[in-house]
């Protein structure tokens, strides 16, 4: 295992990688450069700005934002400032928001001009902080027109970042990520390969998320200084021209993302350049791993896995062998174990569903005892995902404990089905849930996108089902839809999903 460095504060960590590495190019977004001194000046001024809006150490400001230089430079400023950053994804309805910001306690605001209306109308009276705009309580260049603020000191046990779960299962639930925690993330996350040295990244997923919190810790441990290029939204034409165009090296992708990869033409670009894609977020298919790798020569994909409450990440494929439908083996200072329903571990091979244990993990749910101590028992996190360890310590996941279908009294995981259907080579996309139905408890219905002017029908993709799968898992229903939908983290929206079902009865 990964030894970690001594836990220390952020912005501590983030003045030692500045004297470290030096002042270099170190993030590209529309059009522009800034330097790594450069961004840690802004952060500096821009923290004496959060104090002088009243936002003292311990408070909890909410970031709502699209992806641009801001979105770290304020985690920064408020991680000096002694603030907690509570980053939310920008699809968020008002409902939602409101019930972050009065759970939270948050006292200001931070977003990007096309959300400044529906922030103002959640807002109930603080600040708000617009990027690159006007109409809000300030603007972030009035933010940055003071002083630099000195570090004020919070010890590696105090809350540095506080994250809102979906809500799939109920309210949503802060997730409480301290300093040491997010910097043993970014020693794990730098160890295991996220690493920017002398690289070239593409950054294309949501910043205001816990994978933007881990990309930021991750920068702070690097040995050589590296450079990233940022998209404000992720497009698959305009990832492939910024490869091309900057000769970007590295990313890393949801599965989804992956998957509007392949419509592009991709044999006509120069990728020569890109060599690692790290998809996590959702299981990938094998099939969308090799095709990729396929038409981009000299590419590897890299699966991983993480969740919110073990600040995004839990394991990741090992330098020396990747294994393809794995996500790869415990990043350093985690441990994994797997266990059945009683809670006894399980051997290897064996499924069950997936604990994990180390600093990583966050200290709980906010204001929520009752919760965290559900989620959290003796000392190990239940992730509430199936999945199992093979001999070498490998780690497979199969799917969600609450997105299993039991049908006829057979377990049948949504993955096993759509990975069937995906393999078809006219299947562009597929999403499996459980429809109830009196006879067999449950019966496995499937949503699937095929490619522009395929002919496919419904029964031609029930037959393949049924000669991959066994009877108990193959759909018996398959609804031809234009797109599955998507949460606001690019997950498959199985809730979106079962209401379409609802709806149709």
């Amino acid at each position: 295992m990964t030894q970690l460095v001594d836990a220390s504060t952020l912005p501590r960590r983030a003045e030692a990688a500045l004297e470290r590495l030096g002042d270099h190019p170190s993030l590209f977004f529309e059009g522009t450069w800034q330097t790594s001194g450069q961004l840690a000046a802004r952060a500096r001024r821009a923290a004496a700005g959060f104090v002088g809006l009243g936002v003292e150490p311990g408070d909890r400001v909410l970031l709502f934002m699209a992806n641009c230089p801001e979105v770290g430079i304020t985690y920064s400023a408020l991680w000096r400032a002694g603030a907690v950053a509570t980053p939310v994804l920008f699809l968020l309805s008002e409902d939602e928001l409101r019930h972050v910001l009065t759970d939270s306690g948050a006292v200001a605001i931070v977003t990007t001009p096309e959300f400044l209306p529906k922030m103002l109308s959640v807002a109930g009276g603080r600040p708000v902080v617009v990027v690159d705009g006007e109409g809000g309580t300030t603007t972030f260049a009035e933010l940055e027109r003071g002083d630099e603020l000195s570090i004020v000191d919070r010890t590696p046990q105090d809350l540095a970042a506080l994250l809102y779960t979906g809500g799939t299962t109920g309210r949503s639930k802060g997730v409480a990520l301290t300093h040491a925690g997010l910097d043993a993330a970014g020693a794990a996350g730098y160890a295991a390969g996220y690493r920017p040295g002398r690289t070239v990244g593409l950054l294309p997923l949501p910043l205001a998320h816990v994978y933007g919190l881990m990309v930021s810790v991750t920068g702070m441990h690097a040995v050589e200084p590296g450079r990233s290029v940022l998209m404000r939204w992720f497009d698959p034409a305009g990832f492939v021209g910024l490869v091309e165009e900057h000769r970007v090296q590295s990313a890393a992708l949801v599965p989804s993302m992956l998957q509007m990869l392949l419509t592009q033409p991709l044999e006509e670009r120069d990728l020569s350049s890109l060599e690692r894609v790290s998809s996590g977020g959702a299981p990938l298919a094998v099939e969308v791993a090799h095709e990729l790798e396929r038409r981009i020569p000299g590419l590897e994909v890299r699966e991983g896995y993480g969740c919110t409450e073990t600040t995004a990440l839990i394991s990741a494929q090992p330098p020396e062998e990747r294994r393809l439908g794995s996500v790869g083996k415990p990043v350093g200072g985690i441990s994994v174990r797997i266990t059945g329903p009683d809670g006894e571990e399980l051997p290897a091979g064996q499924d069950g569903e997936i604990c994990v244990q180390g600093p990583l993990v966050m200290s709980g749910y906010w204001q929520a005892p009752e919760a965290t101590a559900q989620a959290i028992s003796d000392g190990w996190f239940h992730t509430g995902d199936v999945g199992h360890l093979d001999e070498d310590g490998y780690l497979y996941v199969v799917d969600r404990i609450k997105d299993l279908i039991i049908r006829n009294g057979f377990n049948v995981y949504p993955r096993d089905v759509e990975d069937v259907l995906l393999a078809h080579a006219e299947v562009t996309a597929a999403a499996v849930v459980g429809r109830p139905d009196p006879k067999v408890g449950e019966e496995v219905v499937a949503f699937v996108s095929v490619t522009p002017g395929s002919t496919l029908t419904p029964d031609q993709l029930v037959a393949h089902a049924k000669q991959h799968i066994s009877a108990a898992k193959y759909p018996r229903e398959v609804r031809i839809v234009d797109s599955i939908p998507l949460t606001s983290v690019l997950k498959t929206d199985r809730k979106a999903l079962r209401a379409q079902l609802q709806q149709a009865r």
